[in-house]
């Protein structure tokens, strides 16, 4: 199983309790997924009953709801609770709104019934999930008697389907993009039918593109490229056979069998270890890599890579420190001449090489930049500036200025606009967090509904090199007061925020397209926490009265097991 999938299947049974509160749009129409469910093994389907005689209007209305978790090709069952003319007309196929389990059925005239439900989200004709927003879905159904039985005449395209039976019948998968330097691949979260079909349905989705919100931050090798036929699968080897690949430009076959490899590799259900890539019947063996590839073979595009030696950082007494003892880094940041509030290191070529660090005084804030373990000097102010982040995939660090302005600057050159046209509608940008691979932005925004994160896709233009943060999207609409956010990988979040219940901070987790959310636990700390740090493969930090805390187990424990905590704020992980 994937690492999303395995933490979005192992969190998501907390969405429902944390969403219970809220509600979601009036009248959300139930969006379009293709995928049939083919194949699917008999142990995933809990196949539901037909109509009982004499059952009420609101007990066919829900039992048709349940009867949407069908295995069966064309929900046979379900449309026994359609009058005849809808049961033949009824699109089984063309749309998931997935809703909570708490769902309220009323009749509401003769022959008139009215589901209400929280949504928790839809998925579109390419297994693309969206989050519901808050807000009330409520569907209008009319019935009428056939036979004496009490049967519906509307029936909305597409399924409704509840959350836990949408779980059990559907996977999260990754199907794998490149990012605009080539050298990394980059997740974009598909919900895809369990069963035999899963290997050839992620190849197609690869080959249609990605989804509308990443679409213009990354790169597809495999655009215009026909799948043969369906991916098979042997023992742990999957074969796939393409054709079409156009002569020019150059097709990037490194890239194309980099994609196939990560997006079948993380398949559970038949197990993949190895893929043979054939293009017009001969296998692609790009620079001399096995007929029968691995992610072995391809490692050097790990969307989750980290620095060797990128350990924890954090901020003492204005001095940049790290884990797990203390230890100051070289030069005058590490002791402390410039009086950092914050800071964030960026790695070249697998070592530490970029440092940029905050300081703020009564004149205002200053950002600092130069070499890890050499002179930093100025080279932004404003009224405010947010705590640097920095990506994988390019040695610059970006700031948000004055809550209003993105700013990046590169190793070595001057600062840089980055254009946000949906930030200003949202409202005053407050944290800002770039993804491993560079190609996501996570931003905290101070709005209208308070404080919520967001996520929003960075394009790089290549003609004039000007960078813009599209389409950002609120990601976790039923949390508000969040404080910070991270990435715990390329395609997950963690988030600091205000627990409705309580009048407390509790760290969340979450998929990067709203999938998933779930408390962590604050046991341990000795107070609520201020700021976080998380990276791929390393323990989450987080600052708590003044002080400095990993995740180990569970629990939050000081740095060095058994000894008292160190003093420090801002924590934050090389990248």
């Amino acid at each position: 199983m994937s690492r999303r999938a395995s933490v979005a299947l192992a969190l998501l049974t907390a969405v429902l309790t944390l969403v219970s509160c809220s509600t979601v749009p009036t009248d959300s129409a139930t969006v379009l997924i293709t995928q049939a469910p083919a194949g699917v093994p008999e142990a995933v389907g809990i196949e539901p009953v037909a109509p009982v005689p004499g059952a009420s209007a609101e007990e066919i209305v829900r039992q048709f709801i349940d009867a949407a978790a069908s295995t069966v090709r064309r929900h046979p069952v379900a449309r026994q609770y359609l009058a005849p003319g809808p049961a033949e007309n009824w699109q089984d196929d063309s749309g998931i709104s997935v809703i909570g389990t708490d769902y309220a059925v009323v009749t509401t005239d003769e022959g008139a019934v009215t589901v209400t439900a929280n949504l928790l989200g839809t998925v579109d004709p390419r297994g693309v999930f969206t989050v519901a927003e808050r807000g009330v879905f409520t569907r209008d159904f009319t019935l009428e008697q056939v036979d004496g039985e009490w049967r519906i005449t509307n029936p909305p395209d597409g399924l409704i389907m509840l959350e836990p039976d949408f779980r059990r019948l559907y996977d999260p998968v990754d199907a794998y993009f490149l990012d605009p330097t080539l050298s990394r691949v980059v997740p974009d979260p598909r919900y895809l039918i369990r069963g035999e079909s899963q290997p050839t349905a992620v190849v197609e989705r690869l080959i249609t593109g990605p989804s509308a919100a990443l679409a213009a931050g990354v790169l597809n090798p495999l655009s215009g490229v026909e799948l043969s036929s369906t991916v098979t699968v042997e023992g742990q080897t999957a074969t796939v056979e393409l054709s079409g690949l156009p002569a020019e430009p150059a097709p990037l076959l490194a890239e194309i069998c980099a994609q196939l490899v990560w997006s079948l590799q993380q398949l559970v259900r038949p197990r993949i270890v190895n893929v043979v890539v054939l293009l017009d019947g001969e296998p692609i063996t790009p620079d001399g890599v096995p007929r029968q590839q691995t992610i072995e073979d391809w490692a050097s595009f790990d969307p989750d890579a980290v620095p060797v030696d990128g350990v924890g950082h954090y901020i003492d007494s204005g001095a940049v420190e790290t884990v797990p003892q203390g230890d100051p880094v070289p030069g005058p940041a590490g002791e402390g001449r410039y009086g950092l509030d914050s800071a964030a290191v960026a790695a070249a070529g697998g070592q530490l090489s970029f440092l940029t660090g905050v300081r703020t005084d009564e004149a205002g804030a200053t950002l600092l930049a130069g070499p890890y373990g050499g002179e930093l000097a100025p080279v932004l102010s404003g009224a405010s500036i947010s705590a640097p982040t920095v990506a994988a995939t390019r040695t610059e660090a970006w700031v948000v200025r004055d809550g209003t302005e993105l700013v990046r600057v590169p190793a070595g050159g001057p600062p840089q606009p980055v254009a946000a046209p949906t930030l200003p509608g949202l409202g005053r940008a407050e944290v800002l967090q770039l993804s491993p691979d560079g190609v996501r932005a996570a931003v905290v925004i101070d709005g209208a509904q308070g404080r919520r994160v967001h996520v929003g896709t960075v394009v790089r233009s290549a003609d004039d090199g000007a960078v813009v943060l599209r389409d950002l999207r609120d990601v976790a609409p039923t949390l508000a007061g969040v404080i910070d956010v991270g990435w715990r990988d390329s395609g997950s979040l963690m988030v600091l925020a205000g627990d409705a219940g309580e009048d407390r901070i509790v760290p969340y987790t979450v998929g990067v397209d709203g999938w998933g959310l779930a408390p962590v636990s604050t046991s341990g700390l000795p107070s609520q926490p201020t700021a976080l740090a998380v990276a791929p493969s390393r323990q989450a930090l987080v600052s708590a009265g003044a002080t400095i805390w990993q995740l180990a187990g569970g629990r939050w424990v000081t740095l060095v097991r058994g000894a008292e905590p160190l003093p420090g704020t801002a924590p934050f992980y090389p990248s």
